[in-house]
């Protein structure tokens, strides 16, 4: 997959926009860094691929403000609170300006950034018309790690940015500016664009480490930070859709993947192996037992030529043997009529009998339900199974011919 890093202009942009973009992966060995209007700007290609725009320093007011409790990033007044709470510190009317606040915000003292509504919907707009939706909007420099100075532009137009936890601040790259800088620590890194790098020298005392305009864009697009809130919000779901399609195009392309890839693969190889053997296991003993069941319906019972349900057809014909024979069985009315005698409590009579040749009806026997309990645990002990009908107990094998 590709990134398709892009500037934004601080002014609101047309499609005749010259745009200063970085592109980076897609097997590239380094970064293309270069500018171009928004119709020709490099199409990032492959799974997870994402377009990253960078609002540049000058374009955002950064502001720190502290929640009221209860207020978070999903309330759903909360562009009304921090209107509120930054009304005073703002030149301009809240309606016309775009919020953004800090990542994980969960009330206490946040950083939120401010920009003009306007200005960033032309540019996104201009993207989209182009065919590069925007997948998130970072911020050039954001109010985060240890303070930094930057030199960046050119020599006509070069500016100071101040970066750190303590805020986000830009000026003119000039002896005049040093005195509104911040209280900074004495090693505090300098960093320099190469143009203007012996400006920045002559200006701070201090000799820069240099730092390429696109080691800047992609440096900025590494930050926790998206500005993609409220009524861009829909740019910040995209971003989650892309990241998880990144990082599965990643695994399935990457060449550091390889070995996993291939374990995976055998493990599947593995697991499928093991479940037909298993399957082919189990159906072996399944056959088995059906070959026995036949084996001792037809031996012991010759004259059982076809062979279908050897369970049924075997109780089937030790039924008709039993007739035959005279011999009792479980279902006769005689073995039920013992079985529920040894069952019932004593000096209980019943009332009435009734039996159909399947079940055994029983009026009287059994007073409540207590009673009744205990004579279908008995019961089922012998074989039978009992139910209470109103005052009748019915009782029937567990087991139907």
């Amino acid at each position: 997959m590709s990134s398709l890093h892009v500037l934004l202009p601080t002014t609101p942009a047309t499609p005749q926009t010259e745009f200063d973009y970085l592109v980076v992966g897609a097997g590239r060995d380094s970064a293309l860094h270069a500018t171009a209007a928004a119709a020709l700007l490099p199409q990032p290609a492959g799974a997870g691929s994402e377009v990253v725009a960078i609002a540049p320093a000058s374009a955002l007011s950064w502001h720190r403000v502290e929640l009221p409790k209860g207020t978070g990033p999903r309330s759903p007044r909360l562009r009304q609170v921090l209107e509120g709470l930054l009304e005073e510190h703002l030149l301009d009317e809240p309606d016309t300006l775009h919020f953004a606040l800090q990542p994980g915000a969960a009330g206490g003292p946040v950083w939120v950034a401010v920009c003009d509504r306007g200005w960033l919907r032309s540019v996104l707009q201009v993207l989209e018309t182009a065919g590069r939706p925007v997948t998130r909007i970072v911020p050039e420099f954001a109010p985060e790690g240890e303070p930094v100075l930057y030199a960046l532009g050119d020599p006509e137009d070069a500016r100071l940015v101040c970066a750190g936890r303590d805020g986000v601040f830009t000026l003119p790259l000039a002896a005049a500016s040093v005195p509104l800088l911040p209280a900074l620590p004495q090693d505090t890194i300098v960093v320099a664009e190469p143009a203007v790098a012996a400006q920045a020298e002559q200006v701070l005392q201090h000799t820069p480490e240099l730092l390429p305009a696109s080691d800047r864009l992609a440096r900025a697009a590494r930050t926790g930070w998206d500005l993609a809130q409220f009524e861009f919000a829909s740019t910040g779901r995209a971003r989650a859709f892309k990241k998880l399609s990144g990082g599965w195009a990643q695994v399935l392309a990457a060449p550091q993947w390889r070995p996993a890839r291939w374990g995976a693969v055998l493990l599947v190889l593995v697991q499928l192996v093991g479940l037909n053997a298993w399957a082919w296991r189990e159906r072996t003993a399944l056959d088995a037992k059906r070959d026995s069941a036949r084996s001792i319906l037809t031996q012991t019972f010759p004259n059982v030529r076809a062979v279908v349900d050897p369970p049924v057809q075997m109780e089937r014909e030790v039924a008709a043997l039993r007739q035959v024979t005279g011999g009792a069985s479980g279902r006769d009315l005689e073995t039920m009529l013992g079985a529920l005698a040894a069952a019932a409590p004593a000096g209980r009579m019943a009332t009435g009998v009734e039996f159909n040749g399947t079940e055994l009806r029983v009026r009287g026997i059994a007073g409540n339900d207590a009673e009744a309990q205990a004579l279908q645990q008995a019961l089922r002990g012998q074989g039978y199974s009992a139910s209470l009908q109103g005052d009748v107990l019915v009782l029937r094998p567990e087991t139907q011919p």
